[in-house]
């Protein structure tokens, strides 16, 4: 018997309306590589420098005295149009699932004032107690910040 794979849909580049907020980043000469565009490496790291910021600003993680710190269990990114320094990225970010203890970021990021995304991805943070790594429930003022970033 012979199996027969139904290729998967291509991923489209995300508009900015998909995404409740927005943090500016701006790329370093370092972010370029060989190719003369910001190395896909990079992307992850804007990733999480998106996410933490949004949660720190909104009072919702203490990256150095919290309980509850989020570990990254699976991620993810596509690519549509290439970024390079001097650009300015605009990180837009949304909650696709919000569980009792992780959650699903999705992020697109933007040339600055693009209508669509040069990238998107996602990652899943599962939040474990910092002593024991164990899965905890999400405390109350990360769960609200997390809440305006649901769609």
């Amino acid at each position: 018997m012979t199996e027969t794979h139904t290729p998967a849909a291509r991923p489209a580049p995300q508009q900015r309306d998909q995404f409740p907020v927005f943090r500016t980043i701006g790329t370093r000469w370092a972010d370029n590589d060989l190719y003369g565009h910001v190395n896909n490496v990079v992307y992850y790291s804007w990733f999480d420098t998106a996410v933490n910021g949004y949660l720190i600003e909104q009072g919702a993680l203490d990256i150095h005295h919290g309980e509850t710190i989020g570990l990254v269990v699976e991620t993810q990114c596509n690519y549509f149009s290439p970024l390079a320094f001097p650009q300015t990225v605009e990180a837009g970010l949304r909650v696709a699932r919000l569980g009792s203890s992780s959650v699903r970021y999705e992020i697109g990021l933007f040339a600055k004032g693009e209508p669509a995304c040069a990238a998107v991805g996602h990652f899943v943070h599962v939040y474990v107690d910092r002593q024991t790594r164990r899965p905890c429930p999400l405390p109350d003022a990360l769960r609200r910040a997390l809440e305006t970033l649901r769609v």
